[in-house]
């Protein structure tokens, strides 16, 4: 039985655009705002900059999905590139780490923010982020067609609040914001250049989510045509909010402040808006905030069963993951074994998950964009219904962008990366003397 496609243009914007628009935007502009030394006119650079690599990340991805417009993304790309056994490693590390701890760590910042709302539920921040989970979980089980339509619903809902704070700020904000270009203190233009790759790649953690899209592409009614227009649109229309809610922030609060407040890695939202409506505002933010979390949150239980299905429609993961349900017409066996993992990954901690989630994505995003090269070189003559504009510079760009945050996260989180090499490690180990000898058994 075939999953059904149910997945239009507007679908396909609100499943990229509702996963990318999540926390990220609330609480990394302090991150970002230190890092290039207090510079606002830099900082908003950097977002630009930021958004450009992952558009430039989204047309590469653009040209592999309707190359292969079928379900499972990535893990696609990387069997037809690399072969099973790199496929088989992406999709287990995926399920393992990344992808369901993407999820559990989308449910337990959802069941923070809402402590900050109802204190009263303190003590039960996983209980709510389990329950969350499930309930998401059931809800895109009884259709793909329901899980777009409450992830529709959620872009608009979480869109409100945010377009509100850049309209409050760049109307009621009275701030005389300076584009300065020069960190504060000054820096030679050596270290300024460090200092702008440093912040973009800080950036690049909130524009996570781009890919996602392409997961459920054999789900969509027109993948050759919407499949491109949803990324461009999406990704482009994420970075105008990203560089106009930055800058709609510097318009409430002073600089003395702004730079006082980042230093402490404040969420700088929350005194642009209680400058202007008190205690209210700050509850504004945490509503705007879960809103989001929600939407992105729905969004990853939505695509993330899609690759699992596909790695068992290929023979490399649990034989009942390839089940599809008659009734509905979803992989229900790889959206609940999706919830039982992300369930079990509860027990970590909310910086641990990070790293899991974005360490996986960098290791097999840089090799699927390198695909793009070795499939033009293999298979001149494949239809391509759309081809990655300006290449080879724009795939060569995207490269670079991951493999700077790649080290970056090496660095700084050196022990969850180091977990994640470990699972890896294990994964190979399991492909090479049990599946692969499977396979050439013919069993």
């Amino acid at each position: 039985m075939q999953l059904k496609k149910e997945i239009g243009l507007f679908g396909g914007i609100a499943v990229i655009a509702g996963i990318m628009i999540g926390s990220g935007i609330f609480v990394f502009g302090s991150l970002i705002l230190t890092r290039v030394g207090y510079a606002l006119g830099l900082s908003l650079l950097v977002w630009l900059l930021g958004g450009v690599i992952t558009l430039f990340s989204g047309l590469t991805y653009a040209e592999l999905g309707t190359m292969y417009p079928e379900t499972g993304g990535y893990y696609v790309y990387l069997r037809k590139a690399y072969g099973k056994k790199m496929a088989f490693l992406s999709g287990t590390m995926n399920f393992v780490l990344a992808s369901s701890g993407s999820i559990a760590l989308l449910a337990l910042v959802f069941g923070d923010i809402l402590t900050y709302i109802f204190p009263g539920v303190t003590s039960y921040v996983k209980w709510i982020a389990a329950l969350t989970i499930i309930l998401l979980s059931v809800i895109n089980y009884l259709g793909v067609k329901f899980g777009s339509m409450i992830q529709k619903i959620f872009l608009v809902a979480k869109l409100i609040p945010i377009v509100g704070i850049i309209i409050i700020g760049l109307f009621l904000g009275t701030e005389n914001v300076v584009l300065d270009f020069v960190p504060q203190g000054g820096e030679p233009i050596t270290k300024i250049f460090t200092m702008i790759g440093f912040g973009v790649v800080g950036t690049l953690w909130a524009y996570e989510g781009w890919t996602n899209l392409n997961t459920v592409s054999g789900e969509m009614k027109n993948v050759s045509k919407d499949l491109p227009k949803a990324i461009i649109f999406a990704i482009s229309g994420v970075t105008l909010i990203y560089v106009l809610f930055t800058f709609a922030i510097y318009r409430l609060i002073p600089l003395n402040d702004l730079i006082a407040l980042s230093g402490d890695g404040a969420v700088l939202p929350i005194p642009a808006m209680m400058a202007i409506f008190g205690n209210t505002g700050m509850y504004i933010v945490f509503i705007a905030v879960l809103i989001s979390v929600f939407g992105a949150l729905n969004g990853s239980v939505m695509v993330f069963p899609r690759v699992y299905y596909a790695m068992a429609k290929d023979q490399t993961f649990f034989k009942s993951f390839e089940k599809v349900d008659k009734k509905y017409q979803t992989p229900s066996v790889a959206i609940f074994g999706s919830m039982a993992m992300s369930l079990l990954l509860l027990f970590f901690n909310v910086e641990s998950l990070l790293t899991f989630v974005v360490f996986t994505g960098l290791i097999f995003n840089t090799l699927i964009f390198i695909s793009v090269f070795l499939f033009r070189k293999r298979e001149p003559n494949h239809p391509r219904p759309y081809k990655v504009w300006g290449y080879p510079y724009v795939p060569a760009i995207a490269i670079v962008g991951m493999v700077g945050l790649f080290i970056a996260t090496l660095v700084e989180d050196l022990v969850p990366s180091l977990i994640g090499l470990g699972v890896l490690a294990v994964a190979y180990l399991v492909y090479t003397f049990i599946i692969e000898k499977k396979m050439k058994k013919g069993e």
